[in-house]
C-alpha cells in the first residue's frame, strides 16, 4: 500500500512540474493511452489527466455514461475534447452521423485511424477507395465546420510509382476536406522521417500523436508493433526533440501524447517533463 501511495504521489508530482509547459504548448492526450484504466474509473482517470496539466484530449466514447454525465466530468476537470475518432465504414456510409457525434462533444476535428484491408495486404485499390471516402466524408464534415484527418499506421508508406501510397493519398486528398494526423511512431516504424514528411507536406498535418520507440526495434510496413516498444518521450529513436522544434512551423496545431504501453500511467508524466525540458 505504501509503495502504491509513493508511486501515485510521484506521478502527481511529475505532472505538476510539467503542467505549465503543457498548458502553454497545448500538449494533449489521446485517451487510448489509458484504455485499461478509464473503463474501471472514469472520474478518477479524468481527474488524473487534469492533474498532469493536460487540458486537451482526443477520444470519442463516453464509457457507458450518458453524454451529459460524461461531458459534466470533462467540464469539472477542465478537459476539452478537441478531436474524436471515427470508423472508416461509418465515414463511408453515414458521415452525417459522424458530424452529429463530433458536435455532441464539441470537437473541431475528426480522425480516422485505420483503412480496412485484407491481412497485411494493403493495395492500390484500398488506397484509391480511401481517397474517395475521405474526400466525400471530409466535404460533409467541412461544411459542418469540422476538419477531417486520416491517421496513417505505416502500411501507407509502401512503394508506389516512384514514391509511396501515402504520397498518392497526399496528392489526391483535397486539403480543403481531408488532411492527416501524424503519429510520429507510425511514420518512423515503416522507415520514414517525421521531420522530412512535415517539410514535404506543410500544413497537411494539423494534428500529431507524440509517441517514442524503443531503440533497436525492428520496423515494418504492416502497421504492427508490440505495445511495449512505446517508451517515454525522448528515450526512443523517433527524434521527438527535432520534431517539436519544427512541427508548429509546418502547421501542427494540436499535439496528443499517445502511449500504448501497459506502463502509460507512469510514463506519461515523464514524457511531459521531457517536453518541458525542450528549448
Amino acid at each position: 500500500m505504501r509503495i502504491t501511495f509513493i508511486k501515485s504521489s510521484l506521478v502527481l508530482f511529475l505532472g505538476i512540474i510539467a503542467s505549465n509547459f503543457v498548458s502553454a504548448q497545448g500538449i494533449g492526450l489521446q485517451l487510448y493511452s489509458l484504455r485499461r484504466e478509464i473503463p474501471k474509473d472514469v472520474p478518477g482517470s479524468l481527474s488524473l489527466i487534469s492533474s498532469w496539466g493536460i487540458k486537451e484530449i482526443e477520444g470519442g466514447g463516453s464509457y457507458n455514461m450518458t453524454m451529459d454525465e460524461y461531458k459534466a466530468l470533462l467540464k469539472k476537470n477542465k478537459l476539452k475534447m478537441v478531436s474524436i475518432g471515427a470508423d472508416f465504414n461509418q465515414l463511408a456510409k453515414d458521415p452525417a452521423a459522424v458530424v452529429a457525434n463530433a458536435k455532441q462533444f464539441g470537437a473541431k476535428y475528426v480522425m480516422c485511424a485505420w483503412i480496412p484491408h485484407t491481412g497485411t495486404d494493403f493495395t492500390l485499390a484500398d488506397t484509391e477507395n480511401a481517397i474517395d471516402v475521405f474526400n466525400k466524408a471530409g466535404k460533409v464534415l467541412a461544411e459542418a465546420g469540422i476538419t477531417f484527418c486520416y491517421h496513417p499506421h505505416g502500411y501507407e508508406f509502401r512503394p508506389h510509382d516512384g514514391g509511396t501510397l501515402f504520397d498518392l493519398m497526399a496528392k489526391n486528398m483535397n486539403p480543403k476536406y481531408a488532411n492527416f494526423e501524424m503519429d510520429v511512431f507510425w511514420v518512423k516504424h515503416p522507415g520514414q522521417d517525421p521531420v522530412a514528411l512535415l517539410k514535404k507536406y506543410p500544413n497537411r498535418f494539423p494534428l500529431m500523436h507524440l509517441k517514442d520507440r524503443r531503440p533497436g526495434t525492428e520496423g515494418n510496413q504492416f502497421g504492427t508493433a508490440d505495445d511495449e516498444t512505446n517508451v517515454v518521450l525522448g528515450a526512443g529513436d523517433v527524434g521527438i526533440a527535432d520534431i517539436m522544434k519544427i512541427a508548429p512551423k509546418y502547421g501542427v496545431k494540436h499535439f496528443f501524447i499517445e502511449d500504448e504501453s501497459v506502463h502509460a500511467v507512469d510514463q506519461i508524466p515523464q514524457s511531459l517533463t521531457f517536453l518541458k525540458s525542450l528549448k
